[in-house]
C-alpha cells in the first residue's frame, strides 16, 4: 500500500527533466550545516531514479524545483538558469503595507555573511542580484507581495525586502516577527476556541509559484505553475474572503 507522500507533488515529468512542488522545510540537495536533515532528491530517486539539480530554493519555501534526470539535459537547464533565461515567479506575505505597487530592488550580495549563515548586503564582497516586485494589495496587517528574482542569490527575496523594511511572514532568518497566522488575529468577529485553535499558517510564506523556460529536447518555451500547499491556501482564502485580495 503506497504512503501518501507529502514531501512532493509531481507537476510534470518527462525523459529530460521532473518539476516538483515541494513542501516548506525539505532541502532540495546536501545541506553542509545539516547533513542529516531530509532531501527532495533523494526522497524522490525512489520514484524517478538520479536526479541532477539544476537551480536552489530555500529549505523554508515551498513550490517550484526542477531536477534534471540526464547529464545533457542537466548541462542544458542549468546554462538557461546562468544565463538568467529562466522566468521564475513567487509570491510572499509580508507584514505591513509597502507603498509601492512595483520597486526593482539592485543590491551586491554575501551568502553567508554573518554568524546565522545569513546573506548579507556587502558593496565589496557582494554579488549583483536583483529583484522585481508587484504589491497585489493589503489584507489586515499583512500584503501579498509578488517577486521575480532576476538572479539567483542565496535567500534574495528575503534579504530584498527585509532591507526596504518588509519581512515575510514566520521568516525564522530576516524577519523579527516569528507570530503564526492566526484567523482569531484577522477575523472580527471569530468565535473559536483560543485554546483549540490551529494556525492557519506558521512558517515561512514564501512560495515559489511559477517558472517557465526552454525545453532541453523539445526547444520549446514551457510554463509550469504550482498550487498553494495547503497551509498557504487556507490563508489566502480566508484573506481573500476578508480583505477582497487574491494573488492567484
Amino acid at each position: 500500500m503506497a504512503n501518501k507522500n507529502t514531501d512532493y507533488s509531481v507537476i510534470y515529468a518527462d525523459d529530460d527533466f521532473v518539476v516538483f512542488n515541494k513542501r516548506s522545510g525539505l532541502l532540495i540537495a546536501a545541506d553542509r550545516y545539516d547533513p542529516d536533515a531530509p532531501r527532495l532528491d533523494l526522497i524522490a530517486q525512489e520514484e524517478f531514479g538520479k536526479l541532477y539539480a539544476v537551480h536552489r530554493i530555500d529549505k523554508d519555501t515551498s513550490g517550484l524545483i526542477v531536477y534534471a534526470r540526464t547529464s545533457e539535459a542537466q548541462r542544458d537547464l542549468s546554462m538557461q538558469f546562468e544565463k538568467r533565461e529562466v522566468h521564475k515567479v513567487y509570491h510572499a506575505l509580508v507584514y505591513g503595507h509597502p507603498l509601492w505597487q512595483d520597486l526593482n530592488v539592485k543590491l551586491p550580495l554575501q551568502p553567508d555573511g554573518d554568524a546565522r549563515h545569513r546573506t548579507v548586503v556587502n558593496k565589496k564582497f557582494g554579488k549583483p542580484s536583483e529583484t522585481d516586485f508587484h504589491n497585489f494589495g493589503a489584507c489586515g496587517p499583512y500584503s501579498w507581495i509578488e517577486a521575480r528574482p532576476l538572479t539567483g542569490r542565496t535567500h534574495q527575496i528575503r534579504v530584498h525586502l527585509a532591507e526596504n523594511g518588509f519581512s515575510i511572514v514566520c521568516d525564522p532568518l530576516y524577519g523579527g516577527n516569528q507570530k503564526p497566522v492566526r484567523l482569531s488575529e484577522i477575523k472580527k468577529k471569530w468565535n473559536g476556541d483560543e485554546y483549540e485553535e490551529r494556525p492557519l499558517l506558521s512558517r515561512l510564506a514564501l512560495h515559489a509559484y511559477k517558472i517557465e523556460f526552454t525545453h532541453p529536447s523539445k526547444k520549446e518555451t514551457v510554463t509550469f505553475t504550482a498550487p498553494y500547499p495547503k497551509d498557504m491556501e487556507a490563508t489566502r482564502k480566508q484573506l481573500a474572503k476578508l480583505f477582497g485580495v487574491d494573488p492567484v
